[in-house]
């Protein structure tokens, strides 16, 4: 029995460190691209306005940045783009194994991240506004190419962070 709970530990440390390593990577990569060509990427307190809103039943807007400010919705955006990071990330290690954390190939990191993306396009893009796949916005092309890059960013950051945290938990865990 010991020997699972240490699993389970090993799969929620793991999960946990790479997520959060994943879900940084792509704000860096969101952070070249806006100061290299100032491309914007989501603003995550609309995140957490869209959040705030669901407990009063409204999961659509016509447009999230002309919805009532929520109170705290900069630091409930934010937590809730890491905390759905983690979410992807456990996703990954329930798929492939604590044998891929544990000796990370990029693929299925890749395969991970790209395949995220129908979040933004199916719940998150319709329900503040932008439409199925951000149908509704001046450049629904672009919207997707871009959001297909932030996941593809996440992905290549799943594998990285995976990568990193094998090598500072190698023998730990």
């Amino acid at each position: 029995m010991p020997s699972e709970t240490n699993e389970g530990l090993e799969f929620i440390v793991r999960a946990a460190l790479i997520g959060i390593g994943a879900t940084a990577v792509m704000d860096l990569w969101a952070i070249f691209l806006k100061r290299a060509f100032g491309v914007l990427s989501l603003d995550y307190r609309l995140l957490g306005r869209w959040l705030g809103h669901l407990p009063s039943g409204q999961l659509v807007h016509e447009s999230i940045a002309k919805a009532r400010p929520v109170a705290g919705e900069r630091i409930l955006g934010w937590g809730a783009h890491y905390l759905i990071g983690v979410t992807f990330s456990t996703l990954l290690l329930t798929a492939w194994g604590l044998e891929w954390a544990r000796s990370p190939t990029l693929l299925p990191a890749l395969f991970i991240g790209i395949i995220t993306i129908v979040a933004p396009f199916f719940i998150l893009q319709p329900g503040m506004g932008a439409g199925v796949a951000a149908s509704k916005t001046p450049k629904p092309n672009v919207a997707r190419l871009k959001s297909l890059g932030a996941h593809s960013a996440f992905g290549f950051g799943l594998y990285v962070a995976a990568s990193l945290t094998a090598s500072i938990l190698h023998g730990l865990l």
